[in-house]
């Protein structure tokens, strides 16, 4: 059976607390005020068991027009809504205002009641109908029931339960995967327990001894113990009320609108997109940098609305935005929100999340409307999308980008092998991603870098990647760097190539001139003349009469593979270097060891030569000395 959470909605004193009282015989007002004054003030929580045994829970709203924003804090996560209108009274200014909070939101399903129906005759009772179902057209609760009832009798109350019965059955409620998140909605401390938090779980499964953070204040916490509807469990699935036992974690640092989730499923964030729509109903036009009330999950937050695609926004019209937070929250793509002007307080409008992390935007940019329009459409790749090109400098995982996004995990994976196998994305080193767009970007960034090497050093091969990671990304590991210049290479062998740790162009080939040509091909004949036995470095500068810019002339062998450095005075011929190195492990492959007169002898050298060799072959580990001989590494 799905897990489902019932609301109330409706104007002040008409009687949605003595309901849910003779529903359930939980008695919602909590407070000694609310008692005293015989009004609902803050949320109230409530269950009861139906006919089949099925578990509903209960959220109780306030009624009361200054005490709006708790009732909005409650209304998140809502499957079926109780819309109370008193069969005295009909609809007033707060049905009203909870109706259009609703429509906002989205909800789907609700039953109307008309409560105190003892207090009026049948044709009274006929008129309030049909006034009450003028008023709701248009709105999620025109093809609803309408139930009269009678709190305080009990009559309509069968007929109330069988309705509640019948949709918990019909339910076909989609089962939200993925990580959990959890609206604050109240935080309180229990002796013996400590700080312990409630809200309507929103997605997947929490369980006893999970690692979670509340958001956005980013508190690192644990979950030591959970109920649902005062029953300890060992876990919780979406769409259930819960009161969730924290550890190491105090009440003052926990506040109303905060957000319990796992770490990197979500962010904290200063600015939000969205698509607003005013209602038909507000007497208000909206400017830029209007201050408003936004009203997400169970939080509250003052904010200046930024208009993406207009200059004004007018009664019944929608429109791209930004909202500018002045302090931060943490919400998902796809959520919806209720604005509130910011004095006088009224509910003016209300729409969709499209990025809950966004940057910040010009307005009437054609490519930022272009990309909310995409995500307006409900589609969460646009959104994916966005963040990877967005993160993609930073070589994100797919943790990140649901972090980023604020879409759930499997539908980052699931986007991310659609975008690889469309050549839009590309896996770097197993686990990171970068855009398309980012590689394209780099590679035009390393063509310049390259382009401008060689044509300051015409005798150098080229780059080494430890030089290109300095000059482009100074920040990503060296392991996760080699792999992208690797894939950049092997993708674009026609502008790179690559041989060792060195990356040129691919039609570059070093050349010297002339001059420094006929000096290379003088070092070069010294080096083969002397063999085992070279000239120190200085010697070779010494005789051939060289100055320090000549210094270019020896790189140029040395990337050439020409030359091979032993250190900084010893040089061999390349073809001296190998038949020394495989000589070497020829010799310790017979005899399992050698000693350094051995090695001397066997290169017919000097004894410093041989040290200098063996030294530079245990240092690239091809040796390791163990007191007066070497082995094999």
């Amino acid at each position: 059976m799905a897990n489902f959470i019932i609301g109330t909605a409706g104007h002040i004193d008409h009687g949605k607390t003595t309901i849910i009282k003779r529903l359930t015989g939980i008695e919602t007002d909590r407070w000694e005020e609310e008692k005293k004054r015989g009004i609902t003030i803050d949320l109230g929580f409530a269950y009861f068991d139906l006919p089949n045994g099925q578990r509903a829970g209960i959220i109780d709203v306030p009624g009361h027009e200054k005490f709006i924003k708790n009732m909005l804090a409650g209304v998140s996560g809502i499957d079926l809504v109780l819309f109370v209108v008193s069969a005295d009274e009909g609809i007033m200014p707060q049905s009203q205002e909870h109706l259009d909070i609703l429509n906002l939101l989205e909800l789907k399903s609700g039953i109307v009641l008309l409560n105190k129906a003892d207090l009026v005759d049948e044709d009274w009772l006929e008129i309030i109908t049909e006034d009450v179902r003028g008023k709701i057209k248009g709105t999620f609760l025109e093809d609803a029931p309408i139930l009269p009832i009678s709190a305080i009798t009990g009559q309509g109350f069968d007929q109330l339960i069988q309705r509640i019965q019948n949709y918990a059955d019909q339910m076909t409620k989609e089962e939200r995967v993925g990580a959990p998140r959890i609206p604050v909605d109240r935080v309180f401390t229990s002796t013996g327990f400590g700080t312990i938090i409630t809200g309507t779980l929103l997605d997947g499964d929490l369980n006893v001894g999970d690692d979670v953070v509340l958001f956005p204040k980013e508190i690192p916490t644990k979950v030591k113990n959970i109920q649902v509807h005062g029953e300890k469990v060992d876990s919780a699935h979406s769409g259930q009320r819960v009161a969730v036992n924290l550890a190491n974690v105090k009440k003052d640092e926990i506040h109303r609108g905060d957000v319990l989730a796992y770490d990197n499923t979500i962010k904290s964030t200063h600015m939000i997109d969205g698509k607003l729509k005013l209602l038909e109903s507000s007497t208000r036009e909206l400017f830029n940098w209007t201050r408003l009330r936004l009203y997400h999950g169970s939080k509250e937050v003052l904010c200046r609305l930024v208009l993406l695609d207009r200059e004004v926004l007018k009664p019944g019209e929608e429109a791209f935005v930004q909202f500018r937070l002045e302090e931060k929250t943490a919400c998902r793509f796809g959520d919806r929100f209720v604005v509130r002007f910011y004095s006088p307080l009224e509910t003016i409008g209300g729409g969709l999340i499209l990025d809950p992390n966004a940057a910040k935007h010009k307005r009437f940019k054609d490519n930022i409307l272009h990309d909310l329009e995409m995500k307006s459409q409900g589609d969460p790749s646009a959104v994916i999308e966005k963040a990877l090109e967005r993160l993609s400098k930073e070589f994100p995982t797919v943790a990140d980008i649901v972090k980023q996004s604020g879409t759930q995990e499997e539908t980052v994976q699931t986007v991310l092998r659609t975008m690889i196998e469309e050549g839009a994305a590309y896996e770097i080193n197993g686990k990171h991603y970068v855009h398309q767009v980012f590689i394209e970007q780099l590679e035009e960034k390393l063509l310049r870098l390259l382009s401008d090497y060689h044509e300051k050093y015409p005798a150098r091969t080229g780059l080494k990647k430890d030089e290109i990671k300095s000059k482009l990304l100074q920040g990503v590991s060296s392991k996760v760097f080699d792999s992208l210049l690797a894939f950049i290479v092997s993708a674009d062998s026609k502008s790179f190539k690559m041989v060792g740790p060195v990356v040129s162009l691919t039609q570059f080939s070093a050349t010297l001139p002339a001059r420094d040509q006929k000096i290379a091909d003088q070092i070069v004949k010294l080096y083969k003349t002397t063999g085992y036995k070279p000239m120190n470095m200085s010697e070779v500068f010494t005789q051939l009469r060289l100055s320090k810019k000549d210094q270019e002339i020896i790189n140029y062998l040395l990337e050439s593979r020409i030359l091979i450095r032993i250190n900084d005075s010893i040089y061999l011929m390349a073809e001296d270097y190998d038949a020394a190195k495989q000589a070497l492990i020829d010799f310790i492959g017979a005899k399992g060891e050698i000693a350094l007169s051995d090695y001397r002898d066997l290169l017919d050298t000097s004894r410093k030569i041989a040290v200098a060799l063996l030294e530079h072959f245990d240092d690239i580990k091809v040796t390791k000395r163990l007191e007066n001989t070497r082995v094999l590494y």
